[in-house]
This record gives C-alpha cells, structure tokens and sequence, in this order.
C-alpha cells in the first residue's frame, strides 16, 4: 500500500539528494555517543535503583504478549526510540494514561533526565531500555503495538554515513511485524534530507501509507505534542520541524 505525495509536499523535499534505494546496515551503528557530562549524584542513584527495576531483558525469550511487562487491562502500548532527555515520553504517557510505554534511549545522560520525571511522578505502565533499539524490536512478540515514535533521530549527514538511519527498509520490516493493523509510526526531524530520505523508503515499503491529505500537513505537530529542548533549539537557528504519520495497513 503506498502513498501518494502530495505536490506541494514535494516542492517542499527537491533538491535533497538523500535518497538511495536500499541502505547497507551493519549492527550497533544507528547511534552516537553514549555518555554527556557527569551525572549528579541523585540521578546517578536513579540509575543504579530505579533503572533495574523498569529495564527490558530482550535477551530472554520473547513473551507471547505484554501482559507480563504491563497490566492487562491497558489498552495499548507504544514505543518510543531514542527519547532524548523524555520530554514527549513523559508528557505523551499522561494523554494516554491507558497505554503501556516503552521507551529505548543509549545515552545515559537522557536515560537519567527521565529517570528523574519517573521517580517523582511514578513509573507505572513504562518500561525502559538503554542500547540498541534493534534488540527490542527483535525482541517483541507480533502485533503487539499500537504505534511507534522516532523523533529528531541522528541524521547521519555525511552520506557514508547513512547506513546509520534508522529509518531503513529492515527496520521498516521490523516495524510492520510489531504495528497492529492501522498501526501508526510518526517521524519528526528538522533535517530536509533525512524527511526526504523516510518519505522515500516508507513511500517504497508497501505497508505503510502516509495520512497527509493536504501539502501543510507535514507542518502540523500531533495533538497534546510537547516541545522538546532539541525541537526548540532547531526552530531558534532557523530549521523547520516536519511532523510525518504513516499508518500500517489494515
């Protein structure tokens, strides 16, 4: 199932060369440093106590469904990758107060910035990982999610370095197997290369169909969308975010 572009989007994306057909992956390459600067005292704690507790194991065999990582009675789950400091996981889990969330961040100085929110507000219906976010979606049984968040992901600008997107026809695999059918995965970048980049490999992928009905859509953040540091520093040096939904097949 694939998605028509609409034109003034397209406008919007030529002149972007970022566009090659397949993408070579080699495995741990989708993220950069691990480690900012030292951690205070307090959240270093939440790292050695609260981490433990909320972390994901994909090394163990892969559950039938979620019920043992969530209450049953949640209605539905939703993965984040690479949250940064947690800005939009926390605030997205209080709109839906009804999901399970998972959330996959490596870098340790973000891991901890949620740590913290987790630790003064409860951590109730959220489960965490802190690697590769490619074990996790190995790792999860079928259908088993409601939608998934990759936002302002490294674009790796320097084209030898674009086998490291995440955004690739592998993962975009990875994904289908995980969405429920009318699923969704949302995308947000300020980098017009790495938004032409995914509007190219989800338009070439024929699960997924992208929601814009109208040019402007890609301009429009979703409902309750919290502006995160990094989105807030994009827009004071001129880069333009862009807002992508794409919905799994029925």
């Amino acid at each position: 199932m694939r998605s028509p572009v609409p034109a003034e989007a397209r406008v919007v994306f030529m002149g972007h060369e970022d566009t090659p057909e397949t993408a070579s992956i080699k495995p741990r390459a989708f993220y950069g440093r691990r480690k900012g600067p030292a951690l205070r005292d307090y959240q270093a704690g939440l790292m050695d106590t609260l981490l433990p507790t909320l972390l994901l194991d994909p090394k163990s065999n892969r559950p039938a469904t979620l019920d043992g990582l969530f209450d049953p009675s949640r209605r539905g789950t939703w993965l984040e990758i690479g949250f940064g400091g947690g800005e939009h996981l926390a605030a997205h889990r209080h709109l839906k107060p009804d999901f399970g969330f998972i959330g996959v961040e490596p870098f340790i100085n973000g891991m901890a910035k949620l740590l913290s929110v987790l630790d003064d507000e409860g951590a109730q219906g959220v489960r965490l990982y802190n690697d590769d976010a490619t074990d996790i979606l190995n790792w999860l049984p079928d259908g088993c999610l409601d939608g998934i968040d990759l936002l302002y992901p490294d674009p790796w600008h320097k084209k030898r370095h674009w086998k490291r997107r995440f955004v690739n026809p592998a993962n975009l695999d990875r994904f289908e197997r995980l969405l429920k059918p009318g699923g969704v995965f949302r995308f947000a970048s300020d980098i017009p290369g790495y938004v032409n980049w995914t509007l190219h490999h989800l338009n070439q992928h024929q699960a997924f169909a992208w929601t814009a009905e109208t040019g402007s859509d890609w301009q429009q953040p979703w409902d309750g969308w919290v502006r995160t540091r990094y989105e807030a520093k994009a827009i004071r040096e001129g880069r333009t975010p862009c807002y992508l939904t794409f919905q799994r097949s029925v």
